[in-house]
């Protein structure tokens, strides 16, 4: 400390002005008074402080400047530090890439409900109609509903494990029985949990069913027209029919009954067809006085008879809509006329997830 404090002195007072100053300086360095002698090479310091020595000094005490190594050891681990960095770097980096592989670049978590995109098809089969056809058809089954009006065939998804099945609610209105077909071919016994006539939506439940594929449903808030789509269900019976096409328009505004008229008018020989409005014109029928509108999605995907209450589904395999109506330019004709004319509507699966608590508790109709 003494030392430090004598040469801030002599910083402070490089001439030894000041009387209190010039005494401890002449004292403690006397050969500072003679500056034209040669600096001698042991002297501990020299006035001009510090001026870099041309020889490196060799000193009999200790080092005069000890800042100097604190400074080295300060710069030491800055290299080191680098070093870890980019080791940390490189094991890092190693890391992602490992897990990477091991879960392939497709793989996506799912969010919330607002936002939930899971790749269901394999990376190798992913954008093509046969990859999602094989992903996502063990969720998709036939329903084959009875009543005193007659019979009528629809189709239904799958949402857990133990049966839980989404479909139309004009599949199973006024439906005194239920079977359910499976896609390995098992049949069921359902239930009709709660219908909502106003948004075309119904929940039924298998009995003594379990582990059955589930479908995973997406976020159809993200769809946008021109988007490539499959669309799976049992138009005329045929199990598992597979269709594909593009989203041709959002939000279209469907009008289709409420009431039970409707259906019986499918079961009756209505074509197999379920009336809705359009555009303000009336197609497969009449929809009857009591009529609801809801946005859909319209799609040129291949839908007939029989694909109500089946999936509208993305080419990541995440179910977009749920199948509630399509138009047949020959819906006056014999049923052999009447086909598809890419002019298909489904009800968005988002529609669908904010409904299922309500359809759970027996639905809006209970």
């Amino acid at each position: 400390m003494t030392e430090s404090f004598r040469r801030s002195g002599e910083y402070e007072n490089p001439q030894g002005h000041g009387h209190e100053a010039a005494v401890p300086l002449q004292s403690a360095y006397p050969q500072q008074q003679h500056s034209a002698a040669p600096m001698n090479p042991v002297a501990p310091v020299n006035p001009e402080w510090p001026p870099p020595p041309a020889q490196p000094p060799t000193f009999s005490g200790p080092p005069p400047a000890p800042a100097a190594a604190p400074r080295k050891r300060a710069r030491g681990p800055v290299p080191l530090l680098a070093a870890v960095a980019i080791v940390a770097a490189a094991i890092g980096g190693g890391t992602a890439y490992g897990i990477q592989e091991l879960t392939g670049p497709d793989t996506v978590t799912a969010s919330s409900s607002t936002g939930t995109s899971t790749n269901v098809v394999p990376s190798a089969d992913k954008g093509t109609v046969a990859g999602v056809a094989k992903a996502v058809s063990p969720s998709i089954v036939e329903i084959n509903a009875t009543s005193n009006a007659g019979e009528s065939t629809g189709s239904g998804v799958i949402i857990t494990g133990d049966g839980e099945i989404i479909t139309n609610n004009h599949v199973v209105s006024g439906a005194d029985s239920v079977k359910v077909s499976t896609s390995n071919g098992k049949t069921y016994t359902a239930k009709v949990v709660g219908t909502d006539s106003k948004k075309d939506l119904a929940l039924i439940k298998l009995e003594n069913a379990s582990g059955l594929t589930t479908a995973a449903l997406g976020d159809s808030s993200g769809v946008q027209v021109g988007d490539q789509v499959v669309a799976i269900g049992s138009p005329e019976g045929l199990t598992g029919t597979v269709t594909s096409g593009i989203v041709s328009a959002l939000n279209r505004d469907v009008t289709v009954s409420t009431d039970e008229g409707g259906q019986q008018q499918q079961q009756q020989g209505g074509n197999g067809q379920w009336p809705f409005e359009f555009g303000g014109q009336q197609f497969n029928g009449d929809t009857g006085s009591s009529t609801t509108t809801y946005k859909a999605l319209q799609t040129d995907a291949s839908l007939n008879p029989g694909n109500s209450g089946g999936a509208l589904i993305d080419m990541n395999g995440n179910i977009i809509g749920i199948n509630s109506a399509m138009y047949s330019a020959a819906a006056g004709s014999s049923s052999s006329d009447a086909g598809s004319v890419g002019l298909g509507f489904a009800i968005p699966i988002n529609t669908v997830k904010a409904d299922l608590a309500t359809l759970r508790a027996g639905g809006s109709d209970s």
